[in-house]
């Protein structure tokens, strides 16, 4: 659980003193010689010192000398494209040649030109826009005259100071020196740019350097001032520097510098120094591009290319071998025969002929035949599943369905090659906080004193404390209302004074306190009221502040040194003389504060756990115990929690306190470390307060989301850092626990008993589904199975610390795979990467991780797809992500509709791609043994590159991006239906056997329907023709008749396409060159010609006809059935038909 802030401290300086108080990094401190050096207003001497990077940014790839064999090379990573290249290389060799030799290189150079013209957009639209972020303008302060000029952003400098007025950005990472609030030094700035958060943030300025004016840095032309930080990092959180100025060393931390790529809000000015430019700023550094993955199925299609290269290697050996077989047999008449003649038969060399022994002319044989059947491995299949993944991205972006207007976050596409990937989804690994709730926290009670403030009467909905908040002359009120406890209010109003009324005011002190909030005012409609609306940078601390605002005590100021509460309308000062901000070790926060009645209090709130290990249990021990069970419950009901306690200190504690403070606050090596070994000394024996409660409400439609999810045959683990109680809450709020399942929950201190619990509960796993009562019942996969009783395993991050990367994980893998849900609470951001590479390794099944924060960075990253939610913490986990959106209800359209889709389209495409590709290459194959092994080939180079490219190649594009087997409605319905993809329906073996049968049974057809119809009388130029309008004809009507959805556009390409391929022909046979001049019209104008393309359609698609009338009458899948309820029938009887299909092959 989060406490406050673990990002960025405030840094604090009482007001009486000029001592200034350090702030802590959670970033990795650097070595005493990496550093730089930033001479203040001389950005000269800067760059001589440290040599830092300009200011101008670039985002492209490629430069114009580089576009051409940087592109090339990262093309040529596909191994196909090599072995394409290659051919066209061997196809140059006389001997070898069998295609034109320009032609050779024409399907490779299409492929490659359609890629490197896409890529080199892209690159010009990155281009463009790093034009124009550079030639933006900021007012840089310029010593030739002394005043704030402006220039382009690519010409800011380290060094230079610049002045940056309100809703500017930030032109570079700057460190402030002044801001237009001169009491306190604050700037307001807006970091939505960084990383997604809209909450505002406060930077501060030194008080040393607050008044200073920028000509004030300079004297006798020599910088006055210089800063030493650490070199540029990706850490946008952390900052470690110390400026030295007037003989002192004054350490910097997060809190001073404001970053690139922010927004000034709320403020008039701000004046910093430029500290890390252009592409070493922290916004650059972390500015990765979208993670590069493969999809399943593209991986799965290396075996079936295999398997196509050893059946092309047999059929070019078959044609060697008659080759050979040949040549022996004719020996005697090669020097009369036309077949190995160089020139015509009036040379004068008596050996003119291509021969070079039976040995070598095998060999030819077999490398031509390669050339020749080339296209048995479609080197177009990888262009258009390029460009049906981007259109399909595409589509996904523009769907309604999963927009989400409240925050105007629309669908992201950031990696595209594994659309499909989003139809095989098993396991989804899911967070809590953020992802399956708001991240909006509502606080909902308290225990103070022991006491329970929660149900002891019926909240009343906004109310108040009566006492206003009046700020010259004007009402201040809270922007957000909170349901308050009339008990405790009462408490407030009557008891002032008594022992229980102390407990409650220290209590609410805290809250209003311990904290990094500002309070913001805006104004009303009414004059003399204001809204105060409180900015932090976490959701908790909003929530406290605003609960202790609702009883009373409103936060009405802060600055770096003061913090002024109105407390039940009397208006109160503390001094604030240190904080030590949230941390995962400590897992608290505390501020030391002095009071009005020149006391020092030491305030802090953390977890739980964390808390009650320094509590002095020697005072109030009923108090204590009461908390404990308040918690519990709190807990039970699905609240996070946070614990509260105080202490007085001591003159000499503070003063040690204060001593060791600043000395680790001034290193710039280890400051962290420092730091929290300073605040583990300091928060010990604390008296405990109590207790509170905030809820953070689940996200619309999340319950219903989990429900279709397991009905899809998905299974959701949520992982998560809360308590154990409050996980178990959520889990049943949100169905993932249901009444009726039986719980495993394991918690182990030691790897002996983690180890025993294991097998005890694999024990139990096991006897539960095995005496499960319940009716048999036909899954999904065709088997006779019981409806067992579900499991559900819980199990915590101090259990996993002994199983993860030891022995045990394979027992915890055998035990989580039998339940139904697993829920993980207490684990740590690489604990649930562990997790989802513990499910990946042993596994086939496709994993899905989906979170909002920077701790669920590394679980998203090691899923087969990562998923980011665009919430309240901010865009790292976007960042990191294949994929990203607004809420978690989404992923159900996601996978369901869109994975679906994808996945039958993009399998579809792949086997279709193999069968028109075989079709035409064993079409050659069989007229081989007609042409006596010549490798002569009737068609036209022209119309065989056109075929592969254009005539069969759109068509199946436009069906990869526009066919729906089913509509999205009836795959929203009935989740079942996504378990076609879980059982690789679309793609599998057995139908790209029975594809590549199709194929040579159509082939067939092809050849000898032909020989058939016209004999042996027809020439080469004629034959060609006819094949190749017969084999157009053919692929698409079977690409036609297997659309499910059509739309014009289909229409228009199929049949518009298989027109154009009857003008090409014509076109090319009318040149006078060709040696069929004029043979396709003269073909085309016989009645033959069509009788004998209905007869090849009609006996090529017999077998196919055949087969899908059996399936669809005597085992149809569940996407069959659906598909004619929806199209004749009752859509209400789609799911007992898909839930009683005791028939069904689900592998056809």
């Amino acid at each position: 659980m989060h406490i406050g802030s673990s990002r960025t401290p405030l840094i604090h300086k009482p007001e009486s003193e000029p001592i200034s108080m350090p702030s802590s990094s959670s970033s990795a401190d650097p070595p005493p010689d990496n550093s730089r050096l930033i001479f203040i207003s001389d950005p000269d001497l800067t760059h001589r010192e440290s040599d830092p990077s300009p200011n101008s940014i670039h985002t492209t790839k490629y430069s114009l000398l580089t576009f051409i064999p940087r592109n090339l090379f990262e093309q040529f990573r596909r191994v196909a494209y090599i072995y394409f290249l290659l051919l066209a290389l061997l196809n140059q060799i006389p001997q070898l040649t069998v295609f034109g030799r320009e032609t050779a290189f024409v399907p490779l150079g299409v492929v490659l030109f359609a890629t490197a013209v896409k890529d080199a957009y892209e690159d010009y639209c990155r281009y463009r826009s790093d034009k124009a972020e550079n030639h933006r303008t900021a007012f840089v302060f310029s010593l030739s005259s002394l005043s704030f000029v402006s220039v382009p952003w690519k010409h800011v400098r380290a060094g230079d100071i610049v002045r940056v007025v309100a809703d500017e950005a930030i032109p570079c990472d700057l460190v402030l020196l002044s801001t237009s609030d001169h009491s306190s030094g604050a700037a307001y700035v807006q970091t939505l740019n960084l990383d997604g958060e809209s909450n505002l943030k406060t930077r501060y300025a030194l008080q040393e350097t607050l008044d200073r004016g920028a000509e004030s840095w300079v004297g006798d032309g020599r910088a006055l001032a210089v800063i030493r930080c650490e070199m540029p990092n990706l850490n946008i959180y952390g900052f470690q520097a110390t400026i030295e100025i007037d003989g002192r060393r004054i350490p910097l931390g997060p809190n001073n510098v404001v970053l690139r790529g922010c927004e000034i809000k709320n403020t008039r000015w701000i004046i910093g120094v430029a500290v890390y430019t252009g592409m070493e700023t922290k916004v650059m550094l972390n500015n990765s591009g979208a993670p590069s993955k493969r999809s399943r199925l593209e991986t799965r299609m290396n075996r079936e290319i295999l398997m196509l290269a050893g059946t092309m290697v047999a059929l070019c050996t078959i044609i060697a071998t008659c080759t050979g077989v040949w040549l022996h047999q004719n020996r005697d008449k090669l020097d009369t025969l036309p077949f190995y003649r160089k020139r015509d038969f009036s040379g004068r060399t008596e050996k003119n002929y291509l021969y070079s022994g039976i040995g070598l002319e095998i060999l030819f044989a077999f490398l031509k035949s390669i050339f020749s059947f080339q296209n048995f491995i479609p080197i177009s299949l990888y262009i258009s599943m390029e460009i049906a993944r981007v259109t399909q991205s595409y589509m996904m972006t523009k769907d309604k369905n999963m927009y989400h207007e409240a925050t105007d976050t629309k669908f992201q596409c950031r990696a595209l090659n594994i659309n499909e990937d989003l139809g095989q989804i098993k396991y989804v690994f899911s967070d809590k906080t953020g992802t399956l709730t708001e991240n909006k926290m509502v606080f909902q009670c308290a225990s103070v004193d022991g006491v329970d403030y929660s149900c002891a009467e019926e909240p009343v909905v906004g109310q108040v404390a009566p006492h206003p908040t009046v700020v010259d002359g004007q009402v201040w009120r809270p922007k957000m209302v909170v349901n308050t406890d009339p008990q405790l209010m009462h408490l407030l109003e009557t008891g002032k004074g008594t022992q229980e009324w102390m407990h409650v005011y220290d209590f609410f002190i805290v809250l209003a306190a311990c904290n990094t909030v500002v309070p913001q005012v805006s104004e009303t409609s009414e004059q003399t009221v204001k809204l105060i609306e409180y900015q932090g940078e976490s959701p908790d601390e909003q929530a406290l502040v605003y609960a202790a605002a609702a009883y009373g005590f409103v936060l009405i100021e802060r600055s770096s040194g003061h913090i002024v509460i109105d407390v039940l309308g009397e208006r109160q000062r503390f001094t604030l003389l240190g904080l030590h901000e949230f941390d995962s070790d400590r897992k608290r926060m505390s501020v030391i504060v002095g009071c009005g009645d020149q006391t020092i209090k030491l305030f802090v709130k953390g977890a739980d756990n964390a808390m009650l290990n320094v509590i002095d249990k020697t005072l109030d021990l009923h108090q204590i115990r009461a908390t404990e069970t308040h918690l519990h419950k709190y807990s039970s009901l699905g609240l996070r929690t946070l614990v509260i306690g105080m202490r007085e200190l001591s003159t000499a504690e503070f003063e040690e306190w204060q001593l060791a403070y600043n000395k680790a606050g001034a290193l710039l090596t280890e400051r962290a470390e420092s730091l929290r070994a300073v605040a583990l000394k300091i928060e010990c024996s604390l008296h405990i307060l109590g207790a509170s409660g905030i809820e953070d409400k689940l996200q619309q439609g999340v319950p219903e989301a989990i429900e279709s999810l397991r009905q899809a045959g998905i299974k959701v683990w949520v992982l998560t850092g809360d308590k154990q109680e409050t996980a178990i809450s959520i889990g049943y709020s949100c169905k993932l626990l249901t009444d009726d399942m039986t719980q495993i929950i394991i918690n182990s201190d030691s790897k002996e008993s983690c180890k025993s619990t294991l097998e005890d509960a694999i024990s139990t796993c096991e006897k539960v589904i095995a005496t499960s009562p319940g009716t048999e019942n036909q899954d999904m996969k065709g088997h006779m199975e019981s409806q067992r009783v579900p499991v559900a395993l819980i199990i915590d991050g101090p259990t996993l610390v002994f199983i993860l990367e030891t022995e045990l994980e394979e027992e915890l893998y055998k035990l989580a795979t039998a339940c139904d849900v697993v829920l993980c609470c207490r684990v740590a951001p690489l604990q649930k990467a562990g997790i989802v590479s513990l499910m990946k390794k042993r596994t086939s099944d496709m994993s899905l991780s989906i979170g909002d924060g920077a701790n669920d960075v590394s679980m998203i990253q090691m899923a087969d797809v990562g998923i980011g939610i665009s919430g309240q913490e901010g865009r790292q986990a976007v960042m990191a992500s294949d994929f990203a959106m607004g809420q978690f209800r989404f992923l159900v359209p996601l996978l369901l509709v869109h994975g679906h889709w994808n996945y039958q389209r993009m399998a579809y495409m792949i086997l279709y791609n193999y069968y028109r590709n075989a079709v035409y290459v064993f079409m050659l194959y069989w007229y081989m043994f007609f042409s006596d092994v010549s490798l002569s080939n009737p068609i036209n180079d022209t119309n065989g590159l056109l075929y592969s490219a254009i005539y069969t190649a759109l068509p199946t594009i436009i069906v990869g991006i526009y066919d729906q087997d089913l509509s999205s409605w009836t795959l929203l319905k009935y989740p079942k239906l996504y378990r076609a993809g879980l059982r690789d329906e679309s793609y599998n073996f057995k139908l790209f056997c029975l594809c590549m049968a199709d194929s040579i049974w159509q082939s067939l057809v092809l050849v000898f329907a032909t020989f058939f119809t016209y004999g042996r009388l027809l020439d080469n130029s004629t034959l060609g023709d006819v094949w190749i309008l017969a084999v157009v004809v053919l692929v698409n009507v079977h690409l036609a008749m297997d659309i499910i959805r059509w739309n014009w556009t289909m229409h228009a390409i199929i049949w518009g396409l298989t027109i154009l391929t009857f003008c090409c022909v014509i076109a090319i046979d009318s040149s006078p060159t060709t040696p069929g001049y004029r043979a396709a019209l003269h073909t085309l104008g016989s009645k033959t010609f069509w009788l004998l393309l209905l007869l090849i359609i009609t006996l090529a698609f017999l077998p196919r006809f055949l087969v899908k009338t059996y399936g669809e009458y005597f085992r149809p899948s569940d996407i069959r059935i659906a598909r004619e309820i929806e199209k004749f029938g009752n859509p209400n009887e789609v799911r007992s038909q898909v839930a009683e299909n005791p028939s069904a092959d689900h592998r056809q």
